[in-house]
């Protein structure tokens, strides 16, 4: 009796710990939103992509020649530049409370209707409530691929720059 309670016992107990672990692991949904990829080669010059990463909303925004030119050095420095292409890629949360500012393509900027706040066409606050610009999702590229999710050698030279909080 002692010996078929005590395999019975070992049974429960090693079902216990599969079932802890696999409660520690990672959903299969989490793992799979970990990365994103966006082929940028699709893009159309002023029109937003909104992508979803980790449940976020990503705007990829490929700017025309007239927006780049009318940049400032600030504003230059937050693109991500591929070939002759620039691109801003931002996640698509209000700095203020969290909202999903609209992109106004007339005015290449973006709107935040929570409260007004405004937005350039590389994601700093131009009016205010927002207390700071759109956060750049840490990225890497790979020809004309983005990868959401994975610091390259891009975003940490913006980070090493102090473009990135």
């Amino acid at each position: 009796m002692g010996k078929a309670f005590g395999a019975v016992a070992g049974v429960g107990a090693v079902g216990a710990l599969y079932a802890m672990k696999r409660s520690w692991d990672p959903l299969p949904s989490v793992k799979a939103a970990g990365f994103t990829t966006v082929d940028l080669s699709t893009c159309v010059a002023n029109k937003l992509v909104v992508e979803k990463w980790r449940g976020k909303p990503i705007f990829v925004l490929k700017k025309t020649a007239e927006m780049v030119a009318a940049q400032s050095d600030a504003q230059n420095a937050r693109d991500i530049v591929i070939g002759d292409d620039h691109y801003m890629v931002n996640i698509g949360l209000c700095t203020h409370l969290g909202c999903i500012p609209a992109y106004r393509d007339k005015k290449h900027d973006f709107l935040c209707a929570c409260h007004g706040g405004e937005f350039d066409a590389s994601g700093i606050d131009t009016k205010a409530p927002p207390p700071s610009p759109l956060v750049i999702p840490p990225f890497k590229i790979t020809g004309n691929t983005l990868i959401l999710g994975e610091e390259g050698p891009e975003f940490k030279k913006m980070k090493d720059a102090g473009i990135i909080a």
